[in-house]
Parts: C-alpha cells; structure tokens; sequence
C-alpha cells in the first residue's frame, strides 16, 4: 500500500486512520513564524460519515486505505435499507440511509446508477453522478413582472428541493449539480 505524508494532502485525498478510511473535506497548510509547517484539515470518515478536524506534521504517514468501486443500481428504499444491485452479477445488497447519507439520497431516483465504495468488503458509502437530470414535479406558478434574475423552489422527482429560474414549469427537465445542490439548465 502506498503511503501519504503531509504535502500529499488536498481536498479529496483518502487515508486511513485508526482502520478507518477517511477522506479529505478541508484543509489548509499552516507556516507559523516559529515551528515547523503543519496541516490543519478536516476529515471525513467514510463509514460513519462523521466529520474530525486533524492536525498533520512533517514526520507523519497515512497509508491509502484498501477501496474497491462498484457500479450498481439504485432499485428501491424498502422502508428500513436501500437496496442496491450489481449490474453484473445480480447480486442485491442493503444499506442504511445513514450510511448512504442525506444529500445523497435526496438526489437518488430509481434505477439510477451509483458507485458504492467497499472498504475491505463491507459496502461504506455511496456516490450519485455529479450531475442529473430531474423532471420538476412541483413549483410555484409564474407571475406576470417576475425578475429575470429571480429564482424559485423547484420540487424534483427524487423528492430534493432547488432553486431554479422563474421560466421553469412543472414537468420540466433540469440538470442539476447533485453535489451543489443547484440547478445548471433546462434539459432538452
């Protein structure tokens, strides 16, 4: 396994600490006047999803944490876990809404594909693509006078809520920024 030190931290790297696989939310390099450089970060453990601020030195080592992605098939909430499916081998898997993660599952329709992240074998996390497209199930009427500029909520069909210009009618398609939560544009 390869190993990571301080100057290979950035926005986005994993790292296990503890056996745990975490991943880099925050950070930010810090050069006092006196004493050597640090890293001052904040992480995200990949299991619990909770978030921890760490402090890395000069002399401290990570080791990359054992991951495998697989593609699989968002098909439904049961109530108590989301089931997913491998597209290759069929094979159905459940994991909690706590493990999946409430921004995430907002954004999640069925039938859509996911990448869900396995460390050691056991399924951690899943991730959407970065962008969709949604159909606008719900959002105020248009008034005569509404600014160009102007936004309104926008219901989608996951059940998330977005802001989105004034033209956009109920049973439009919009692509949305799944990680911003935002809509981008109108769907052809």
């Amino acid at each position: 396994m390869a190993t990571i030190s301080m100057g290979d931290i950035k926005k986005g790297v994993r790292l296990e600490l503890d056996g745990n696989p975490y991943r880099v939310i925050e950070f930010q390099h810090v050069k006092p006047g006196k004493g050597a450089a640090f890293v001052r970060c904040k992480i995200k453990n990949l299991s619990t999803g909770k978030v921890i601020e760490k402090t890395v030195h000069a002399g401290d080592k990570f080791q990359t944490p054992d991951l495998e992605h697989k593609t699989m098939q968002y098909l439904y909430d049961d109530g108590d876990l989301l089931q997913f499916m491998d597209t290759t081998t069929y094979e159905q898997i459940g994991l909690m809404k706590e493990q999946v993660g409430k921004d995430t599952f907002d954004f999640m329709v069925d039938g859509m594909e996911t990448e869900i992240l396995f460390h050691n074998g056991k399924a951690i996390s899943v991730e959407i693509p970065q962008t969709a497209i949604y159909t606008v199930i719900e959002t105020p009427p248009n008034f005569k006078g509404d600014s160009q500029g102007g936004k309104k909520p926008a219901k989608l069909d996951s059940g998330a809520v977005v802001q989105v210009p004034f033209f956009i009618l109920e049973g439009d398609k919009i692509r949305v920024d799944t990680v911003e939560g935002k809509y981008l544009e109108k769907a052809k």
